[in-house]
C-alpha cells in the first residue's frame, strides 16, 4: 500500500528527473483565452443568459471534471452544474485524440487532434463549461493502465493536472473513470487516477514546488468523486474489454491506497435529465447537441427524447465530513457553505466576521438582481448588477490593502475575480449591449445604407501576413431598453507590437436601440507569431508534445491575434464587452460563417505524401509540391528542392506566380536518386519570395460547419531506402474508407491507383486491376460497399484479388466469400513492438514479389493492428500469429482464401499508419498483398481470367 508520505517524495523526485521538461514549462497562471466565436450561443443570450449569469453570481460553487479524450465527459452533469445551478465548472482532458480514427476527413494523427479539440470546444459551449489541456497525445490503444503511465510518464501527467487544480481551484473534482478496468482502457483509467492523485496532491507545496515558485499556491479541493462505472458483474467478475480478461470486483481508492470491495455505492445522483423551461429542454439534451458536434468518431450522436436520467456518482474522499464519508448526498456541495459569504472562510478565524459583512451585502445584491428578473425586459436587473460590479471591485481593492496572509489574499481574490467577470457579463447581457469586430475587406469599405445590415455576406481573407495592413471594423450596438455611456473603444492584440489608429471616436453614449459602426487601422508586425499550435513532437512515437510556447500550457490553442473592446458606463460603472475579431467565409449549404481572423506566412509550402520509400534499384520519384499564396495580391518567387548528396530533380527548379490571395500552384519534380542505401533520407522543398525563404505550410484542419485551425509541418519528405520489388504496371482500384492516407503512398511507390467511386463499385469493369483494396471501417462508412459486395466476389472468383483492410463489426455478417467473424469486440495487438510470428514461411503470398520475414514489422508505429478475425471458414489460411503481453495468440492478422480463380485477403494489420509514415516492411508486405493474382506460385492472373 502506497503511503502519502511516499507518494509525495516519488512525485517531487520524479519530477526533478524531468529536469528538461521543468525548464520548458509554464509553472504559474496562463494567459486568458477569450472566446473565439462571433456571438454566444442562443441560449446564452438575452433573458436566458442572464438567468444563467444570476444563477453563478448567487453561488462560490465550483467543479472540475478530469476525463482522458474529447467525447469522454459526463456532458449532462457538465450542463446540470454550470447552466443548471451556477457551478463554475472546468473541463480538464489529458488528450486531444489524436489516436482515433476520423469519419469526416482524411486528416489523422496531430491533424486529427487538432479537429477534435475543436470539436470539443464547440460541445463545451453547450455545456458551459472552461476547458483545459495538458501536453499528453493520444498514441493509440492503451490496454492497461500500467502502459498508459509507461507511455505518458506518470509524473507528467500529474504535473500538468496539479498545476490545472491549481490554477482554477475547484472545491470538487470529479472523474467519469474511477481508475479501474471497468473504465474500458489504459488512458481512461489514467484520468481516474489523476484525478484522486491531484485531489490529494494539489494541496501539498513540496509536490512541484516550481509551480508555487512560479506564483500558483497550493490548493486542496474539498471533495472527489468518480462516477459509478459501468460495471456488469457476474460470477466470473468484470470483464476487461481491453485485455479479454476477467477481473475481480474491487476498485482502488488511489486518495487513501485502500480497496473496495464490490461497485462502488452510489453517493448522489445528478438529474441530468431535468426540464428547464428557459433552455426549452433538459440539460441533457442540450449536452447532446454539443456532444453533436464531436463528429469525427461516430459521424455526431442524437438528440434525446425527453426522459428522467439521473447520472450517479461516487464519493472517493472529502476533507468536509473528517473520516466518515456519507452514505448519500443530494448534491456535490453538500455540507459545503458555496454562499459567497463563505469566501470569508479563507480568511484567519478572528478576521472572518468582519470579511463575511462585506460579502452577505454583495449576496444581498445578486438577491436585488435576481427578484427583479425579468424574461420580458432583462434590463430590470442591470441596476442591481451594476452595483454588485462596483461592491465587487471594491471587496477586491480592500482585500489587496489588507494585512490578510498572502494564502487568504490570493484565494479570496480568485473567487471575487471570478464574480467581478460574471458580474460585467450579467449586465451586458441585461442591457443588451454587445460588440462584433470582423476585417474590412481588402479594397472596400464598410457598407452603408439600406443593404448596410447584409454587411455579413461579404467574404474576407481568413489570414493576414507579417506586414500587410488590416482594416477593422467594429460594429457596437446597445440593443435594451436604458443608455449607456461610450468611454473607450479599442483593438487590441496579443503580441502588443501593433500600431492601431481609429478614424474617429465613437460618440460620448448610445441610447437604447442605437447601434455604431467604427473602423479602426493596424499593420501586422514582421514578428507577429504565426497562428498554430503551440505544441509539436518531433515523431509520432513520442506520446507528449514539446511546448513550442510554455506560456500557453493548458489552453486548448494559442489565444487568436486581434481582439476588439468597448468599454461602457452604467450608473457610473464602467463595464465592457469583447470579443475576437472574424473574418467571413462562405460553406457550400451553410453560408456566411464568421471564423477568428489568423496570421500566417506570406507563402506556404507542402509536400506530398509526407513519407514514402524509396526502392534500393533507384527508381524514380515524383515529387508534388504544393504552394499557397496569402499575400493579397500579386506574388512571384521561386521553388527548389534540397536533395541528398548526388540525386538530381527535373526540374531543378520553378518559377511561381499567383495573382491573389489564396491562390495555389501544384508544382512536380522527378527526383533521380543514386545510390540508394537501406537507409532513411529526407528532401525539402523551400520557397524564395521577396527576399526570404518558406520552408513549412499548413493545411486548415476542419469540415463544413466546424471553426478551422491551421495544422503545419516542414515542407519535407521523408523517406527510407528500402528493397521493395513492385510488378510493373500494378494497377489497384481503392475504396477509400475513413481517415487515411494509403493511395497516395503507393502512388508514389509505383503503384497506379484508382480511387472508386459508388458509381464504380455498381457498374465499372474491374477486370482491368490487379487488386482491389477496401480500405479501413470501408463496410461502416460506404453504404454503396455494402450494396455492391457480390460484384466484388464476382470479381474475385474470375481472378482478382480484393484486399479488405481492418473493419468494424459492420463486416461481421458474412461479406467474404467464405464465414469471417469481426465482432464488436474484436482483438487489437497494441504494442507495435510485438512479436509477429510467421506461421508459415514458405507460403506463396510472402515470398513473392517480396521475401517477408519477421523483420518486416520492425519499427512499426502506435500498434500492430485492430480488427483481429476471431474465427474463420478452414478455407482461410493464417499467415501470423501475435500478440500483447497476456493477450491469447491473435492468428486473425493476416488470412487469405482462394475463391475461384482468386484470392480473398482480410488483413487486421495497420497498414493505415505505418504506409503514410514510410514503414519499409509495410510497404514490402502490402505490395506482396496486391500482387497476388499475379503471383506465379498460383499460376493466376487476370489476363487468364479473361
Amino acid at each position: 500500500m502506497t503511503t502519502w508520505k511516499h507518494c509525495i517524495s516519488y512525485s517531487l523526485a520524479a519530477w526533478l528527473a524531468f529536469s528538461p521538461m521543468a525548464a520548458t514549462a509554464q509553472a504559474g497562471p496562463q494567459p486568458r483565452y477569450l472566446s473565439p466565436e462571433a456571438y454566444p450561443l442562443p441560449l446564452d443570450r438575452g433573458a436566458s443568459g442572464l438567468w444563467q449569469s444570476l444563477q453563478k453570481l448567487k453561488t462560490r460553487a465550483s467543479l472540475m471534471m478530469v476525463v482522458a479524450h474529447p467525447d469522454d465527459e459526463d456532458g449532462g452533469m457538465l450542463a446540470y452544474e454550470s447552466r443548471g445551478q451556477g457551478a463554475d465548472t472546468t473541463l480538464l482532458t489529458l488528450n486531444r485524440g489524436e489516436g482515433g480514427q476520423n469519419v469526416m476527413t482524411g486528416d489523422y494523427w496531430d491533424q486529427l487532434g487538432i479537429m477534435r479539440t475543436h470539436e470539443l470546444l464547440a460541445a463545451g459551449s453547450y455545456y458551459g463549461v472552461h476547458q483545459n489541456w495538458t501536453r499528453v497525445a493520444d498514441y493509440g490503444f492503451s490496454k492497461t493502465l500500467d502502459e498508459a503511465l509507461k507511455n505518458w510518464g506518470h509524473d507528467r501527467v500529474l504535473y500538468d493536472v496539479v498545476r490545472q487544480v491549481r490554477i482554477s481551484r475547484p472545491l470538487v473534482i470529479t472523474s467519469v473513470f474511477a481508475g479501474n478496468v471497468s473504465d474500458g482502457h489504459g488512458h481512461h483509467q489514467t484520468a481516474g487516477v489523476m484525478a484522486q492523485e491531484a485531489y490529494k496532491l494539489a494541496g501539498d507545496p513540496n509536490v512541484f514546488p516550481d509551480q508555487i515558485a512560479a506564483g500558483l499556491k497550493p490548493w486542496s479541493p474539498l471533495k472527489v468523486y468518480a462516477r459509478v462505472p459501468f460495471a456488469r458483474v457476474t460470477k466470473q467478475g468484470i470483464f476487461d474489454y481491453a485485455t479479454g480478461k476477467w477481473e475481480p470486483v474491487r476498485f482502488k481508492n488511489y486518495v487513501t491506497g485502500s480497496w473496495i470491495e464490490g461497485v462502488p455505492s452510489k453517493t448522489l445522483e445528478v438529474p441530468e435529465g431535468e426540464y428547464n423551461a428557459l433552455l426549452g429542454r433538459s440539460y441533457l439534451a442540450v449536452a447532446r447537441e454539443g456532444l453533436a458536434n464531436q463528429k469525427s468518431q461516430n459521424d455526431g450522436v442524437g438528440i434525446p427524447l425527453p426522459a428522467q436520467f439521473n447520472s450517479p456518482y461516487h464519493l472517493y474522499a472529502s476533507r468536509v465530513s473528517g473520516d466518515t464519508l456519507p452514505a448519500t448526498e443530494k448534491t456535490f456541495f453538500d455540507g459545503i457553505d458555496i454562499s459567497l459569504s463563505g469566501i470569508a472562510d479563507y480568511a484567519p478565524v478572528a478576521d472572518r466576521a468582519a470579511w463575511r459583512k462585506g460579502l452577505e451585502e454583495l449576496q444581498q445584491i445578486v438577491s436585488e438582481a435576481t427578484e427583479s428578473y425579468s424574461a420580458a425586459n432583462p434590463s430590470r436587473s442591470a441596476a442591481a448588477l451594476a452595483r454588485g460590479l462596483e461592491k465587487t471591485r471594491s471587496l477586491r481593492n480592500e482585500i489587496t490593502r489588507s494585512s490578510l496572509p498572502e494564502a487568504a489574499k490570493y484565494n479570496i481574490l480568485h473567487e471575487l475575480s471570478i464574480k467581478e467577470d460574471q458580474f460585467n457579463e450579467a449586465l451586458s447581457q441585461s442591457l443588451g449591449v454587445m460588440l462584433v469586430a470582423s476585417v474590412n475587406p481588402v479594397g472596400e469599405k464598410p457598407r452603408m445604407g439600406p443593404f448596410g445590415e447584409l454587411r455579413g455576406n461579404t467574404l474576407t481573407y481568413q489570414f493576414a501576413t507579417p506586414g500587410q495592413p488590416v482594416s477593422v471594423n467594429v460594429h457596437i450596438a446597445n440593443q435594451g431598453t436604458q443608455n449607456v455611456a461610450i468611454d473607450d473603444l479599442s483593438v487590441l492584440s496579443d503580441s502588443g507590437d501593433w500600431k492601431w489608429s481609429a478614424q474617429r471616436k465613437p460618440a460620448a453614449s448610445m441610447d437604447a436601440g442605437q447601434a455604431d459602426d467604427l473602423t479602426v487601422e493596424g499593420v501586422v508586425p514582421d514578428n507577429e507569431p504565426i497562428t498554430k499550435p503551440y505544441f509539436s513532437r518531433p515523431t509520432l512515437e513520442q506520446s507528449y508534445y514539446n511546448l513550442d510556447n510554455p506560456a500557453y500550457l493548458g489552453l486548448p490553442t494559442m489565444p487568436y491575434p486581434v481582439t476588439a473592446r468597448l468599454q461602457y458606463s452604467f450608473h457610473g460603472v464602467q463595464a465592457s464587452v469583447t470579443g475576437t475579431v472574424q473574418t467571413t467565409h462562405r460553406i457550400n449549404g451553410i453560408g456566411p460563417v464568421p471564423e477568428p481572423l489568423m496570421i500566417a506566412p506570406a507563402i506556404s509550402v507542402l509536400v506530398s505524401p509526407e513519407a514514402g520509400v524509396i526502392p534500393s534499384n533507384n527508381a524514380k520519384l515524383t515529387l508534388k509540391v504544393t504552394l499557397r499564396s496569402n499575400v493579397k495580391g500579386p506574388a512571384e518567387g521561386e521553388l527548389a528542392l534540397n536533395l541528398p548528396e548526388g540525386w538530381t530533380s527535373s526540374p531543378r527548379s520553378a518559377s511561381f506566380s499567383t495573382a491573389r490571395d489564396g491562390d495555389e500552384k501544384n508544382l512536380s519534380f522527378d527526383v533521380t536518386p543514386k545510390n540508394v542505401k537501406l537507409k532513411p533520407y529526407t528532401i525539402t522543398a523551400i520557397a524564395k519570395y521577396a527576399g526570404k525563404e518558406y520552408k513549412e505550410g499548413f493545411t486548415t484542419v476542419t469540415w463544413p460547419g466546424l471553426r478551422p485551425y491551421p495544422s503545419y509541418r516542414p515542407a519535407t519528405y521523408r523517406a527510407t531506402g528500402v528493397d521493395l520489388k513492385t510488378p510493373a504496371g500494378l494497377k489497384v482500384g481503392y475504396i477509400m474508407g475513413t481517415g487515411e492516407d494509403v493511395p497516395a503512398s503507393l502512388s508514389d511507390a509505383g503503384v497506379q491507383v484508382t480511387q472508386l467511386s459508388a458509381g464504380d463499385l455498381a457498374s465499372a469493369n474491374l477486370s482491368g486491376f490487379d487488386a482491389v483494396v477496401i480500405g479501413i471501417r470501408a463496410y461502416a462508412n460506404r453504404p454503396d460497399l455494402r450494396a455492391n459486395n457480390n460484384r466484388l466476389l464476382e470479381y474475385v472468383n474470375n481472378g482478382g484479388t480484393v484486399v479488405v483492410e481492418y473493419q468494424t463489426n459492420e463486416y461481421d455478417h458474412n461479406y467474404g466469400p467464405y464465414a469471417i467473424s469481426v465482432p464488436a469486440d474484436a482483438e487489437k495487438v497494441v504494442d507495435e513492438t510485438s512479436t509477429a510470428t510467421i506461421l508459415d514461411s514458405a507460403d506463396p503470398l510472402l515470398n513473392w514479389p517480396n521475401k517477408i520475414t519477421s523483420a518486416d514489422f520492425n519499427n512499426w508505429v502506435e500498434e500492430r493492428g485492430h480488427g483481429f478475425a476471431r474465427t474463420w471458414d478452414p478455407k482461410f489460411t493464417a499467415l501470423t500469429e501475435m500478440h500483447d503481453d497476456g493477450q491469447d495468440a491473435q492468428k486473425g492478422g493476416l488470412l487469405y482464401a482462394k475463391y475461384g480463380k482468386g484470392q480473398y485477403i482480410y488483413t487486421s494489420f495497420a497498414f493505415f499508419r505505418q504506409i503514410p509514415e514510410g514503414i519499409p516492411g509495410s510497404f514490402r508486405i502490402y505490395m506482396n498483398l496486391i500482387s497476388a493474382s499475379r503471383n506465379p506460385a498460383w499460376k493466376t492472373s487476370l489476363a487468364a481470367a479473361k
